[in-house]
């Protein structure tokens, strides 16, 4: 599998997974800044994501061996990983699986448990959007907002999955119909038989219910060299909501 991607600076590598239904371009920010601080700063669009090949198949050993090659393909024995969401647990799972590879490893606004579905609503917004038949991004971004609920943060995140194909009909920049099969599976818990000892920091949004005090000791039996930082005043998307707050964590603890 040959993912999309662009990288940032030079020095230690830092690979950041995005996370259900996003692409690179939403860590893009983050990333060139955080290059700035002497590191080599990939980001990545997961299979059936942005510009990486879109399959039928998508799990979670899928995307973790896509890292394992992509990992291969950039000559890059360690890194430092951090995921949002689903790259979250994406980078859990490889973190645990693959221990030597990773240096330190930064999980954003999730916890290593299974969720009952969260996302029914947004597929829904998805499908009724009906974007093959759609003539301005107005018409598409109505229809979400509508089904959504005015939720304006949830609505301009999809949008950005929004664009015009080679025939200059809308597309969406995921693979909608193999998510919606595959989600079952994305919103499965991480397990191994063996925890990952390295430095671990979970960074969650105050207003967000990802991680909560219920699944925090799934958190330490899995990562018990683990720190928690809460940003005040974030939802799930943190690192777009508080930046600045969201990098000041990054620095302090990559930079240890």
């Amino acid at each position: 599998m040959i993912l999309n991607y662009k990288v940032f600076g030079e020095g230690f590598p830092v690979i950041i997974l995005h996370g259900l239904l996003g692409s690179l371009d939403n860590w893009q920010t983050i990333a060139k800044k955080l290059a700035g601080t002497s590191f080599a700063v990939y980001i990545i669009d997961q299979r059936n994501h942005g510009k990486s090949p879109h399959t039928d198949e998508f799990s979670y050993d899928l995307l973790a061996n896509d890292l394992l090659e992509f990992f291969q393909q950039q000559h890059i024995t360690k890194a430092h990983l951090i995921g949002h969401s689903m790259g979250g647990k994406m980078v859990m799972k490889f973190a645990l699986e693959h221990p030597e590879m990773v240096d330190k490893l930064v999980v954003v606004d999730v916890a290593p448990v299974a969720y009952e579905d969260r996302h029914s609503n947004v597929f829904n917004a998805l499908f009724a959007a009906d974007i093959a038949n759609a003539k301005t991004r107005e018409e598409v971004e109505e229809v979400l907002r509508y089904k959504l609920d005015n939720d304006e943060t949830t609505v301009q995140f999809l949008m950005k999955g929004l664009h015009r194909g080679e025939e200059n009909a809308f597309e969406w920049k995921f693979n909608l119909e193999a998510l919606h099969k595959a989600y079952t599976e994305i919103s499965s818990g991480v397990t191994y038989l063996t925890p990952f000892n390295g430095p671990t920091l979970f960074i969650k949004g105050e207003r967000s219910s990802y991680i909560t005090g219920d699944n925090y000791s799934t958190i330490e039996h899995l990562f018990p060299n683990n720190e928690l930082a809460e940003i005040k005043g974030a939802g799930h998307w943190v690192h777009a909501e508080k930046p600045q707050e969201f990098l000041g964590e990054l620095n302090r603890f990559l930079g240890k």
